[in-house]
């Protein structure tokens, strides 16, 4: 009988993109290819290197350059609703859905780049056009509803867009239109969104922001997802020094991506059994 693996990328900027690709990279080295997943569930960095691996990519040769390198403008921040976006989420007082709407309100609200460019600077890093014919799924956050939206490929949003969508974060980025209505970064509701890879036998969590956030969130995911067998890789604390403090900043892509690579020697320990159990 074959066994149900499901992978999901959570999300963690400019940093934790680099981290994930080599981590995938170093992974693949070892024998372990996360790109053989049944199911990979994508949220924000983690939509960008889960469509890469869902769309054959290869993560030595094609890895995403440095925004610099690729020549298109940096997004310029706009730090003051980042930053408010942030205060509103750690709100206790709040309800979560009242919390998303007002954050939905504050990503509309700021100064960043245009959509198109947005769009642009996310489609150039990767590189495919159309949604693949296995499972990707990918999340965003509705901007007026706060709720949260699962792309596939059965959806209205192409492939590039829905993925912009995902990595648009209030303050950095805008939010993206999709059949008249505007969608933000979907980690704003959850940087994993993990409950989403119900059915799976083995689940793989990939979190590179699990360092920042409190472990309980991703618990009561994993409890609604089911499966008979959960890894979570996580940042060690060379990768955390690794990122710095700006999740954003180009400059620590190297390091981070280079961190990941190390890492996956130890990941590939706790992953080999699990992920080669299929067709056993």
């Amino acid at each position: 009988m074959d066994t149900t693996r499901a992978l999901v990328l959570g999300g963690g900027g400019v940093v934790g993109t680099a981290w994930m690709t080599g981590l995938v990279s170093g992974l693949r080295r070892a024998g372990v290819d996360l790109a053989e997943a049944d199911v990979i569930v994508g949220t924000s960095a983690g939509s960008i290197v889960g469509t890469m691996l869902a769309t054959g990519q290869d993560f030595d040769s094609n890895t995403p350059a440095p925004q610099a390198d690729r020549g298109g403008p940096a997004p310029q921040a706009d730090r003051g609703s980042l930053n408010e976006a942030f205060a509103v989420l750690a709100d206790a007082s709040l309800e979560p859905a009242d919390a998303r709407r007002r954050v939905g309100r504050i990503a509309l609200a700021a100064e960043t780049i245009t959509e198109q460019a947005h769009i642009a600077g996310i489609s150039a890093l990767i590189t495919a056009h159309q949604w693949p014919e296995r499972e990707l799924l990918i999340t965003a956050v509705d901007v007026e509803t706060g709720e949260l939206k699962v792309w596939g490929r059965a959806d209205e949003a192409p492939l590039r867009t829905a993925v912009a969508s995902s990595c648009a974060l209030p303050g950095v980025a805008p939010p993206v239109t999709v059949d008249g209505r505007r969608y933000m970064d979907g980690g704003i509701g959850s940087g994993t969104n993990a409950d989403i890879a119900t059915g799976a036998d083995v689940l793989v969590v990939v979190e590179p922001l699990a360092h920042l956030f409190p472990r309980e969130p991703l618990e009561r995911e994993l409890a609604a997802a089911g499966a008979g067998t959960v890894v979570t890789i996580n940042p060690d604390q060379a990768a955390v020094e690794a990122f710095g403090p700006d999740l954003g900043n180009w400059a620590a892509w190297q390091p981070a991506r280079e961190a990941g690579i190390r890492q996956a020697a130890a990941a590939v320990e706790q992953l080999r059994a699990v992920w080669s159990a299929k067709g056993r």
